[in-house]
């Protein structure tokens, strides 16, 4: 058995078509075919139920891609110990973050590039469900995600910083929609929930929660625009005509557009935990670990909350 089949079957069950599993792995349909078939033959068992075209694993074939999985991560992680020790790291990080972690993900990644210059960062966004079947699969070396998630298991946990909700609202306009004055220090989500909005979309898990914010003062947001990524909301905000409840992790990439200011919110304005994960067990990543000595000193809380500040004395 070669490691290159174990390739070939975790593409194709990645895939769920040979052709595009060939040309993921660089090489023609037939030979994938071929060597996968080989795999059949030296474990005795069938993998692929096939027909006239993929149709996926047979259970056996399931049972041989959990072991692919972690026969190439054990592959990896062996790579990985011995660049370490040949003078420096060297491979890729693969790296999972929810989409609203990804504003400050360049506060673990530049330091960690720094620090070694030989390996490399592979930056995805994922939703939670799919970082805890990334780890299952093992095609995840860490995730910056939420803390609390339940359904993540078997892995270690590195709080980073807490949700802050602030409005991001444009400076006192004409009309009293267009936000509260410029002399108030802070805003009701009640007020809030009347404001032109553009927040980010009910399957967002930022949303829920301050959905629930908003209910907890007796008001429901009816946003006119809902996007599904950060950058999708940021790109309205500048228009200069759209309020936003947002993170204050989201300041460190997008900062505060010309004309619009920052808002503190009374009452709830905490959410979430968000922090880095780590497959716990065999087999361990180095680069895994490099990172997560690299999060114990970047000090990503106290970059955020001051950042903030920053932000909230100019309005003051």
């Amino acid at each position: 058995m070669l490691l290159r089949q174990l390739e070939y079957l975790v593409a194709l069950a990645r895939e769920r078509h040979f052709a595009r599993a060939a040309a993921a792995c660089f090489v023609s349909q037939p030979s994938l075919s071929a060597a996968i078939r080989r795999l059949e033959h030296e474990l005795d068992v069938p993998i692929v139920r096939r027909a006239r075209r993929y149709e996926g694993l047979t259970p056996e074939g399931e049972v041989v891609l959990a072991w692919a999985h972690r026969i190439l991560a054990e592959r990896d992680a062996l790579r990985q110990e011995l660049s370490a020790l040949r003078g420096g790291l060297t491979g890729t990080l693969r790296l999972g973050i929810v989409p609203t972690a990804l504003p400050a993900a360049s506060l673990l990644t530049n330091p960690f590039c720094e620090r070694h210059p030989r390996a490399r960062v592979s930056l995805e966004s994922l939703s939670s469900a799919e970082i805890t079947h990334g780890f299952a699969r093992f095609e995840l070396d860490a995730a910056m995600t939420y803390l609390d998630d339940d359904e993540l298991r078997h892995v270690r946990r590195f709080p980073l910083y807490e949700e802050r909700y602030v409005l991001l609202t444009p400076d006192r306009g004409p009309t009293p929609d267009q936000g509260p004055p410029a002399t108030a220090a802070t805003a009701r989500w009640a007020d809030v929930a009347a404001l032109p909005l553009c927040l980010l979309g009910q399957r967002m898990r930022n949303r829920r929660i301050i959905d629930e914010y908003f209910a907890a003062d007796g008001a429901k947001a009816e946003p006119a625009i809902e996007s599904d990524s950060v950058a999708g909301l940021y790109a309205h905000l500048r228009g200069g005509r759209w309020s936003s409840v947002i993170s204050h992790a989201w300041l460190h990439m997008f900062g505060v557009p010309d004309g619009m200011r920052v808002v503190p919110l009374e009452g709830p304005a905490h959410g979430p935990r968000v922090g880095l994960v780590v497959a716990e067990g065999d087999p361990q990543s180095v680069l895994a670990e490099a990172l997560l000595k690299v999060a114990r000193e970047a000090g990503v809380r106290d970059a955020l909350d001051a950042l903030l500040h920053t932000y909230l004395d100019v309005r003051s």
